[in-house]
């Protein structure tokens, strides 16, 4: 069980909603189809259930920075159900006076009663799930919206409050064209958002059974698909968007732009964000709960999450307390994600695994991804493009299990 002393006070807060009415076959989120909405109410329930179990390890009431809604599809439920459940949470907490809540929709699915609800309690950012505006694209993914309905959520979200809306888009999905995410990226542009999520397609299908509706063949090749992302990163940036971090793209006016040259950004387990916190909460089915020196996952399913919450136990089923090698390589990939940029003492330097991994970083220094000097490490411009795999390159844990494997390489 958690430790009162070890939780901070101030943090975030992200609650998962797993239930969606069909399968977006691309998806990786836990969920649970259905179109039985009797399942709000006692979802809901249980997670203010889990929310109290929590508040008890605290002296006095939590203060919230962030609260995010993710899923799943959010707006799978009711407005009603949505705001008995984030007044549950508030009546507990304190609202810190610069907090930001937000919330992920479906663009065929989201109404003017979403977007009023949640905006009186408090939501300022909205982030739909467009992925590809292709309709053979669509056809194949199961996920079908058309550029008219989403301009119009946009339009109203505006209207009532809303001043960043992110829109989600993926490369690498099956029968993608370069054509096809060319026309999805003009569309995208027009409609202007504040912010644009740029994801790789993960095929996992062992992991993912709607994936099989498709194969291998169905998909661009590896070629194709790194040829993808670079059309979709060129055409972003050409269309006024700054490139943030890892798979982000924001407009000047956006608050992740202003972080990441004030230096203030961050990253946790929901994303980016400029809101710092080392606490962050995770509740309902699946979810992972962060208090820096901790990880802590939720059980994976509906009946046995239901079950633990209503019995009075907290709904973890694994975790990792961190040791002082964990929270170095932590401090540095954190840096480099945030800010393309770490350094480290020679006190630091000495550790093992960042050695290791400082070692096994001369091969992208010498594919020009990083410049590697005395107590620092630089993303080149170049580079940027492979931050993901720089930051593997440095996670040791990883290479206990797979050392074998060069993740390294600007080939894989």
């Amino acid at each position: 069980m958690p430790l009162r002393k070890a939780i901070p006070r101030t943090g975030s807060a992200y609650i998962h909603l797993p239930f969606c009415e069909s399968l977006c076959t691309y998806c990786g989120c836990n969920t649970r189809i259905t179109k039985n909405h009797g399942v709000e109410e006692p979802y809901i329930e249980a997670l203010l259930k889990e929310w109290q179990l929590y508040c008890r390890l605290f002296e006095s009431k939590p203060v919230i920075r962030e609260i995010h809604l993710g899923g799943g599809t959010p707006t799978f439920f009711s407005a009603g159900n949505l705001e008995f459940l984030i007044n549950g949470l508030l009546e507990k907490a304190i609202v810190h006076h610069e907090a930001e809540f937000s919330f992920e929709a479906h663009p065929a699915n989201t109404t003017a009663a979403h977007l009023l609800t949640l905006n009186k309690l408090g939501f300022r950012r909205l982030s739909l799930g467009i992925q590809d505006f292709d309709p053979e694209v669509q056809l194949m993914i199961n996920r079908v919206q058309s550029v008219e309905q989403v301009a119009e959520i946009s339009d109203l979200a505006r209207k009532n409050g809303y001043h960043s809306i992110n829109y989600d888009l993926i490369y690498g999905l099956p029968h993608q064209t370069f054509y096809g995410l060319a026309n999805t990226i003009e569309a995208v542009l027009r409609l202007k958002p504040d912010r644009i999520a740029f994801y790789s397609y993960a095929h996992v299908p062992w992991v993912k059974p709607g994936q099989r509706r498709y194969t291998e063949s169905d998909l661009p090749s590896s070629e194709s698909k790194q040829e993808l992302y670079e059309l979709g990163r060129k055409l972003l940036k050409e269309g006024g968007y700054t490139e943030i971090g890892m798979d982000h793209f924001a407009l000047v006016s956006d608050s992740l732009y202003k972080a990441e040259r004030d230096g203030s950004l961050h990253r946790n387990f929901m994303g980016y964000t400029h809101q710092y916190s080392k606490l962050m909460i995770g509740l309902g089915v699946s979810s992972i709960s962060d208090s820096w020196n901790a990880f802590a996952q939720n059980v994976k399913t509906v009946e046995n999450y239901m079950e633990m919450v209503n019995n009075g136990e907290f709904p973890v089923f694994r975790g990792h307390i961190l040791n002082e090698t964990d929270l170095l390589i932590r401090k540095n990939i954190l840096n480099i994600m945030c800010r393309g940029y770490t350094s480290w003492t020679l006190e630091e330097a000495e550790n093992k695994a960042l050695a290791e991994g400082l070692l096994r970083m001369r091969w992208l220094a010498q594919d020009g991804l990083v410049l590697l000097s005395a107590g620092e490490l630089r993303v080149t411009g170049f580079g940027k493009r492979f931050l993901r795999n720089i930051c593997m390159t440095l996670d040791a844990r990883l290479w206990e299990k797979q050392p074998e494997k060069q993740v390294f390489s600007i080939a894989d």
